[in-house]
């Protein structure tokens, strides 16, 4: 793939202060460097030392930490008119990309949203709460048009309600940081921060917001006399922070917590090299990351994170093994975590070794950028970004199919199908990248999707970009190539063909096939086959929202696309039997009963 041109469309950018705006710079700095045409369209009032590929937008306002730009979507239009972009790379929580879906000219681009955060529905702020329900709306929108969507950790993904209806078309790429050398001994910054001599260093760093959760933190130090905490950042919590200094603080006594403003990322730099241990102590999966913690990991501290939840804190953490966790908002907890560290001071070096080991190897923003890249890829088929239209696409759902998968690609490609998408259902084995080896596209949900949720994650690719069908097939080698053409042969009289190959079937597939052909009404011989051809009527009834929710394909599919009114033949194939093993479904009378007794009240429920 040659090089694309990418507009990020991002909220802010440095030196405004942030983990998504360090990122978003970080990256694109990366990216520039390893050829990619990398511009960025975000707000705030154009610098004099600002790149040509940064383009900032005048803000008039802010609403619940939402930018109010008039401008932003005339910028955009002429961003696209005059970079002509192959790939949008939108960076949300953001409600300046929702201005694309308005844009003919965006929507004819592949989109690539970067899901830093979901909007945390606060219960501490309601405003929040009463906004997303504006904001959702478009956010989805937003998620349903694009290609592909990156979260930046498993737990995250796992744990998002906006991301569940889209993770077949999910991925997971950790944030990166330029990775910096340690700061050296600056005389001029020695005075810059007031811990005393002799007291253990925590530092936190971010702004001062209800979600970071610097309360628990300050409470934790009430019993820890000779512990001082510098906390860098400015905030609308100040008030409150100062509050709670004052609430440990003995009367006439030094505070042992001080709110040191904002710093710039030299003194950052500094107070990380100086400090002993760093904390981020988020209660709310507002903090979705911790960039913060890749910092801290340049220095070679060691971390103490929220074990939040949901959040992807304590996953980086672990990951790295680069510290401890604490519980949210348990200020005994955090406390006992920085007694563990400051008792073991070899403890706190192997972990900050540990930290700088993985920013090197996990974290970096060369492999973040590397990985972006390939999503491009398959956000941007080589066939579509050069108008050419599309025909077929065969997809394969496979899981542990190491053995068979590379023959089988072999055969297509050598029968000349070229447009070939493996879905790589976790597979343990290399699957997936035997088939991209292969020159099949791969996509990698980072959770479970299933056989059913595999084929969906197809039909929905072959929606997106321009196939009049799709035609799936097994892994395992027991579908002929050649009788792809049978399938073909019969696409103009029916809207789903259906390989049939009732010969597999065992005594207990047959009575399960007889009983659904009864309850069902379906003419068919082979209900379970899943070689079969859908042309774009039928994909786009099951791509739908309705669809996902169905588990077995065979039978669920087949009476969705009835109830739509479309047609389905059937017609025979050849099958490789020696690849035919025991049925994956009917292997035993148990699972006879089981799949019966739910495909049956599939059948009976709202389906008449």
């Amino acid at each position: 793939m040659t090089a694309p041109t990418v507009l990020h469309v991002g909220k802010y950018f440095p030196p405004c202060a942030g983990g998504m705006e360090v990122f978003l710079a970080d990256l694109i700095a990366e990216q520039r460097s390893q050829g990619i045409n990398a511009h960025a369209l975000v707000h705030g009032d154009p610098l004099p030392d600002d790149p040509p590929w940064l383009h900032r937008v005048p803000v008039q306002g802010t609403i619940i930490y939402a930018p109010i730009a008039v401008g932003f979507r005339r910028a955009l239009r002429r961003a696209i008119q005059a970079l002509r972009p192959d790939v949008l790379h939108l960076h949300m929580p953001n409600n300046a990309v929702f201005w694309a879906l308005t844009l003919a000219q965006a929507r004819t681009i592949p989109w690539v949203v970067h899901w830093h955060a979901d909007v945390v529905a606060s219960s501490i702020r309601l405003a929040v709460k009463l906004a997303y329900r504006l904001y959702r709306p478009f956010e989805q929108a937003v998620l349903e048009q694009a290609e592909r969507i990156i979260a930046t950790s498993p737990p995250y993904l796992q744990a998002s309600e906006p991301l569940a209806p889209w993770r077949h078309k999910c991925s997971v790429v950790p944030l990166g940081l330029t990775v910096q050398p340690p700061a050296p001994p600056d005389s001029s910054q020695q005075h810059a921060h007031p811990w005393s001599a002799n007291s253990f260093k925590l530092l936190a760093i971010g702004r001062l917001a209800y979600y970071k959760g610097f309360e628990t933190l300050i409470q934790s130090l009430a019993d820890l006399p000779e512990v001082e905490l510098v906390i860098a950042g400015e905030g609308e919590s100040r008030a409150a922070l100062q509050s709670a200094i004052r609430s440990i603080t003995p009367a006439r006594g030094t505070p042992r917590v001080h709110l040191l403003g904002h710093v710039d990322d030299t003194l950052k730099y500094a107070l990380l090299a100086r400090c002993d241990v760093f904390c981020l102590p988020s209660r709310e999966r507002t903090e979705a990351f911790g960039l913060v913690l890749l910092e801290a990991m340049s220095q070679s501290r060691p971390c103490i994170a929220s074990n939040l939840a949901g959040s992807g804190m304590p996953w980086v953490v672990t990951q790295a093994q680069a510290g401890l966790l604490a519980q949210p908002e348990d200020p005994a907890s955090w406390a006992q975590a920085i007694v563990s560290l400051r008792r073991n001071p070899a403890l706190r070096t192997e972990m900050g070794q540990r930290g700088h080991q993985a920013l090197q190897q996990q974290f970096s923003m060369a492999a973040c950028a590397r990985q972006l890249h390939r999503h491009y890829a398959t956000a941007m088929p080589d066939a579509v970004s050069q108008g050419r239209p599309r025909d077929v696409l065969i997809v394969i759902p496979a899981k542990d199919e190491a053995t068979t998968i590379g023959a089988m690609l072999q055969q297509l490609h050598e029968a000349g199908w070229k447009d070939v998408l493996v879905i790589d259902d976790q597979s343990t084995d290399g699957t997936g990248d035997i088939a991209r080896a292969a020159g099949a596209r791969v996509l990698q949900p980072v959770l479970p999707v299933g056989a059913w949720g595999g084929m969906q994650a197809g039909l929905r690719y072959g929606m997106r970009h321009g196939f009049r069908s799709v035609i799936t097939m097994d892994a395992d080698g027991q579908h002929e190539v050649h009788e792809i053409t049978s399938l073909l042969s019969a696409r103009a009289q029916a809207d789903v063909v259906i390989g049939s190959f009732p010969e597999r079937a065992s005594r207990m597939r047959r009575i399960a096939w007889e009983w659904f052909r009864r309850l069902a009404g379906f003419d068919l011989r082979d209900l379970t086959s899943g070689f079969r051809l859908y042309n774009r009527q039928a994909m786009a009834v099951l791509a739908s929202h309705q669809a996902t929710m169905l588990d077995y394909q065979d039978l669920g599919a087949l009476l969705l696309v009835r109830r739509a009114g479309l047609t389905i033949q059937e017609v025979p194939v050849s099958m490789n039997l020696r690849s035919v093993g025991a049925s994956r479904i009917f292997h035993s009378w148990l699972s006879v009963a089981r799949y019966m007794a739910a495909t049956t009240l599939l059948c009976l429920a709202r389906w008449r």
